[in-house]
């Protein structure tokens, strides 16, 4: 969230050993397979010519992601990585002529990594922000920015225990409750803002997790009053936690802004190559079936644009 919503947010584990391997580890997509089934090589991509040489040439590219921010990537019950950005992924693979290979990382990690050049560009429910763009985190400049290519517009919601709100009806009735968010995104941004609001002895208790999923045990759990994610990631959580018996939304959503895919500060040929992806299947259509698949229709943008965010 700096801003990560991720709308700029997303971990002590009892198995790190194993969990620095999976964020490590390369994930193809299923929807990455699913490209390389249906064709949609270099000879029969309209856009192919336009990537930089080095990847064009290669026949990949490397996206960073942290794969545990349900509807918009995660892991599914065959172990695939699944959700609206690897089916995009997919889609613009098609156009271009190369494969999306997703690698996991946690959110707060993923700009570091496409510096160090890890990655090609960042797939991530990352929010476009101007602190972003320029490499500022927390007022600082921490290193050097990235440009955005924006396919999305997401809010950041609030939600509860089903029947539990505790008299939370939006962020102004936060102090005195604990709240759970991930790491790095917009929600813990908001959450410390507010916490600066309230009057001494009623501070908001901010519990900060490495993965969306953390947090929504915690609150399903009852270690906390409410939870706050990106509006699609609130509502899919809401409709399928529990058969949806689990969690309900409060208040309104807020800060509706880009979500931006993410490319190396400069990389124009890279930005412009993916924006005209975005914009190619918008006109054909593929991009609204594919948010409509994971119920997001309400984010669809009509073009791509490049460092739109504020």
């Amino acid at each position: 969230m700096s801003t990560t919503s991720r709308t700029i947010a997303p971990r002590s584990r009892v198995a790190a050993v194993a969990a620095v391997a999976v964020a490590g580890a390369l994930v193809l997509t299923g929807c990455g397979d699913q490209t390389k089934k249906s064709g949609g090589g270099a000879d029969s991509a309209p856009l192919h010519d336009m990537l930089p040489q080095d990847l064009a040439s290669k026949g990949v590219i490397k996206v960073g992601s942290d794969i545990a921010y349900a509807p918009v990537e995660f892991t599914d019950k065959s172990g695939k990585t699944a959700g609206m950005d690897p089916d995009i992924a997919a889609a613009l693979g098609k156009q271009l002529g190369v494969k999306f290979q997703f690698n996991n990382g946690n959110f707060d990690t993923l700009v570091t990594g496409l510096r160090a050049k890890r990655y090609n560009l960042i797939m991530s429910a990352m929010t476009d922000t101007k602190d972003r763009q320029n490499g500022v985190e927390g007022g600082k400049k921490v290193g050097q920015g990235v440009d955005f290519v924006d396919y999305y517009s997401a809010g950041v919601s609030i939600y509860t225990q089903k029947g539990k709100t505790h008299g939370i009806n939006g962020w102004s009735d936060l102090c005195g409750k604990t709240i759970v968010v991930e790491r790095g995104t917009v929600s813990e941004d908001l959450s410390k803002a507010e916490a600066k609001k309230c009057p001494a002895g009623k501070k908001v208790k901010i519990e900060s997790f490495d993965t969306d999923q953390q947090a929504e045990v915690r609150l399903r759990s009852g270690g906390a009053d409410a939870g706050s994610a990106d509006s699609p990631v609130a509502s899919y959580a809401v409709k399928t936690s529990g058969g949806g018996k689990d969690f309900q939304l409060v208040g309104k959503t807020v800060q509706a802004a880009p979500y931006g895919i993410a490319v190396t500060k400069g990389d124009t040929k890279l930005a412009k190559a993916i924006q005209a992806a975005v914009n190619a299947i918008i006109k054909d259509g593929e991009y609204q079936k594919i948010l409509q698949k994971w119920g997001a229709q309400g984010g669809a943008v009509t073009s791509a644009k490049i460092n739109s965010g504020v």
